[in-house]
């Protein structure tokens, strides 16, 4: 029996669902879970290296140079094959005012 995924902490939903690209037709979709997404914000947006990223994240190190990789990958086929992206579900918390938190769980 393989081990259950550790929670992993996020610090906010996105703001967008998907990303489709424009002037070309869509030749398909790929998913993307939110913390794959919140991997790619804290790693490229907002330059964080990646222990202090893993840190915010509640993960090991090596966890969320997994979790980023994976990231990278899925937005490289997007963008090479033209496929949208569409951002959801995963194994996650939200971060809330003080320790507060909502469980999230996979869609």
């Amino acid at each position: 029996m393989p081990r259950p995924k550790k929670t992993r902490f996020v610090s906010a939903y996105p703001i967008i669902a998907a990303f489709v690209p424009h002037g070309m037709p869509v030749t398909g979709e790929i998913s993307m879970s939110i913390e794959e997404f919140e991997a790619i914000r804290l790693s490229d947006f907002e330059h964080l290296d990646q222990e202090t990223a893993a840190g915010l994240m509640e993960v090991s190190r090596h966890t969320f140079g997994r979790i980023l990789g994976n990231a990278r990958s899925i937005i490289a086929e997007a963008l090479v094959t033209g496929k949208a992206v569409k951002i959801e579900g995963g194994a996650y918390e939200l971060r809330g005012m003080g320790r507060r938190r909502r469980r999230r769980g996979r869609e």
